[in-house]
């Protein structure tokens, strides 16, 4: 019978993927095996994380300050964008941390490098807020498109995750600037 309490010994990797038995590795080592992001990556996965955040951000901006027709409505949307765009940037950061890249979400950062535009201050029209939320929105989504094929060159799985985000992004899009449109042809 085997010694079932016999100590695993990791195994190392050389140059060419074969493992080399009886190779132990560090804890440090563990902690950083698997695909690293390259500077590129890591920039155009945080410009879609800061984007984000802002977008969260500034939805409570809105939320808070909206006012007019519709009020309900417009404030119970902003909460559904909201809590979605917290959600894929805690998914974005965290693929970053996967891809050993260093998401940085601090205040000063997401102002300086944020691609949407400052929110206005005070009481704002459910109308103008409508616009307004739908232009984050489309930039929130530029953005993404715009470094799009550079993540998927380097790592389908990052743009796997861009792919669901400007989906759910869009469509917040489309719901939220229906609310100022007119029928076709009227």
């Amino acid at each position: 019978m085997a010694d079932t309490k016999s100590k695993k010994t990791s195994s190392s990797r050389s140059k060419d993927g074969a493992a080399k038995a009886g190779v132990k590795t560090t804890r440090q080592q563990n902690a950083e095996k698997g695909f690293t992001a390259s500077p590129t990556l890591a920039a155009n996965l945080q410009a879609v994380l800061v984007d984000l955040l802002e977008l969260s951000l500034q939805g409570k901006q809105a939320h808070w300050n909206v006012v007019g027709r519709n009020f309900r409505d417009t404030h119970r949307q902003l909460d559904e964008i909201i809590e979605d765009a917290r959600t894929f940037s805690d998914t974005i950061a965290e693929r970053m941390r996967a891809l050993h890249a260093v998401p940085d979400g601090r205040s000063a950062t997401i102002a300086k490098t944020t691609t949407l535009p400052e929110f206005p201050t005070g009481e704002v029209s459910t109308t103008e807020t409508i616009d307004l939320v739908t232009a984050r929105l489309e930039a929130a989504v530029g953005t993404m498109r715009d470094v799009h094929d550079a993540v998927d060159e380097e790592d389908p799985t990052s743009a796997d995750l861009l792919h669901a985000v400007i989906e759910r992004l869009e469509q917040f899009a489309w719901m939220v600037s229906a609310e100022n449109r007119s029928p076709a042809g009227r």
